[in-house]
């Protein structure tokens, strides 16, 4: 048996950036067994695995090389980067085609960008925001990453870490600056217990950039998931608009998030907050470029 594999990097248009992502964009014929074992080779944050349900509609799954996720962000990003390159999505002359995507998560839309021809950028809706209480002990907190409690917060906001989920549940905390951002020490050990207790994926820990508006700089830790420090994590920065925007952080309903600075794999990850009727809609999204096409045999 084989199927046909990318590898993607996702939230930036150079290869060699941003945050890499395995697709594989046929996998009618794969068992969740074999899904596994492919993302354990592939040995990427996360493989995606497509099936197509409707024109419209498909389903995607997932893993880690350790397990199977419900959302994944930056691996989205890529997958429908990689359906709208490759032709598996016609956009027939249109500028924004809008999907459905089939997750673990929830049916939620993804829309495409074309111009010319040829997909520009992805954009993803997130799952419902979702708050799950302030943690207002935060000295364990900062012996996890390192840092004092004083370095916990932002300058001019009363800020907290909060647990917040639009479609994985991650822990926000905000941090005094870049310097502090950059300097984070991490006890891996301690935080993988510290999230699993309080039902977290991981820890994002972010700052505000000290030139420019509406501009942010995060870090993502996730190693209960095996996932030690990612390079761009969409369902992680949508949780972070939620916070900012509960916080009344923002002069507009969008910023740019720059994450993977300190690895060597800078990202750029849009993000977007709409008001509606039932609550608020969160959108993240970006570039991607292909990076390795293939055949995996099995």
């Amino acid at each position: 048996m084989e199927a046909i594999i990318y590898q993607v990097d996702a939230f930036t248009d150079k290869p060699f950036g941003g945050n890499p992502a395995g697709v594989v964009p046929d996998a009618k014929k794969l068992s969740e067994k074999d899904m596994q074992k492919i993302a354990n080779e592939m040995n990427l944050s996360e493989t995606a695995f497509v099936k197509k349900l409707e024109e419209d509609c498909f389903e995607v799954r997932f893993f880690t090389p350790k397990c199977e996720v419900d959302l994944c962000g930056h691996a989205t990003i890529a997958t429908f980067y990689v359906l709208g390159k490759k032709g598996y999505i016609r956009h027939e002359g249109r500028s924004r085609v809008i999907i459905t995507q089939k997750t673990k998560a929830g049916l939620l839309p993804v829309e495409l960008y074309f111009e010319n021809g040829e997909i520009i950028k992805v954009l993803m809706d997130q799952g419902n925001p979702q708050a799950f209480g302030r943690i207002d002990e935060i000295e364990e907190i900062s012996n996890i990453l390192g840092i004092s409690k004083e370095q916990i917060g932002i300058n001019d906001f009363d800020l907290k870490p909060e647990v917040i989920s639009t479609g994985l549940r991650d822990i926000i905390i905000p941090v005094k600056d870049e310097e502090t951002l950059r300097s984070l020490k991490i006890d891996f050990k301690k935080m993988d217990s510290y999230c699993m207790d309080r039902d977290s994926i991981g820890m994002h820990v972010f700052t505000l950039d000290e030139l420019r508006e509406n501009t942010v700089h995060c870090r993502n830790f996730a190693p209960s998931v095996g996932i030690y420090e990612e390079a761009a994590t969409g369902t992680a920065n949508g949780a972070l608009m939620y916070y900012m925007k509960r916080n009344n952080m923002l002069k507009t309903n969008s910023i740019l998030v720059n994450q993977g600075e300190y690895m060597n794999r800078p990202s750029k990850i849009l993000c977007e907050i709409h008001e509606s009727e039932k609550h608020d809609i969160v959108k993240v999204g970006g570039k991607a470029v292909i990076v390795m096409e293939g055949v995996i045999k099995y």
